[in-house]
């Protein structure tokens, strides 16, 4: 949590990606793309992951990019096989037209990675795109969870949902 103050935490006035004003701003990629901060993170990822690996894990670019990379670098090291994805928010126009790029094949179990959440829409939309590629969403770990019924919002689709910490432990 001290390297999330650190690192990600800024006040201020600021409009999230749901719309929503707020007067504080999680900004995760300070977080997932500092050395220390993408291993921390990718160690609590693959805790909360426990025995239960997936084929692969990914999430919709740019926020869970960082994270996903961390997460695939550290699972190699501890001799476990994984796959990373990413999805785009819009298919390509060119090349392959693909919205979901990696190394996954459609069947495979995907867990679902997100830096902060807050109303859940980036990260619907991201296991929406991922099982129309025919990969099986059934988990999402966020490094944040700033709502308040996340847990809920992602049980209606068929996704457990995992949170490394909430918004209330960082004292805002």
């Amino acid at each position: 949590m001290d390297l999330i103050r650190e690192h990600a935490l800024k006040f201020g006035d600021f409009t999230l990606a749901s719309g929503k004003k707020a007067t504080y701003y999680l900004d995760c990629r300070k977080l997932t793309l500092d050395s220390e901060g993408a291993n921390v993170i990718a160690a609590g990822i693959l805790d909360a992951i426990g025995d239960d690996l997936p084929d692969a894990v990914g999430g919709m670019a740019i926020g869970a990019d960082p994270i996903t990379a961390a997460v695939i670098t550290c699972a190699w090291q501890q001799n476990k096989p994984l796959k990373g994805f990413i999805v785009r928010k819009e298919a390509k126009a060119h090349g392959t037209g693909q919205q979901v790029e990696g190394p996954v094949e459609s069947g495979q179990r995907a867990l679902m990675v997100e830096d902060v959440i807050t109303t859940g829409g980036s990260s619907l939309k991201a296991i929406e795109h991922a099982r129309a590629a025919g990969l099986t969403v059934d988990r999402l770990i966020t490094i944040v969870d700033r709502g308040e019924n996340s847990a809920a919002i992602f049980e209606a689709v068929g996704v457990e949902f995992i949170a490394l910490v909430h918004v209330s432990e960082l004292g805002v």
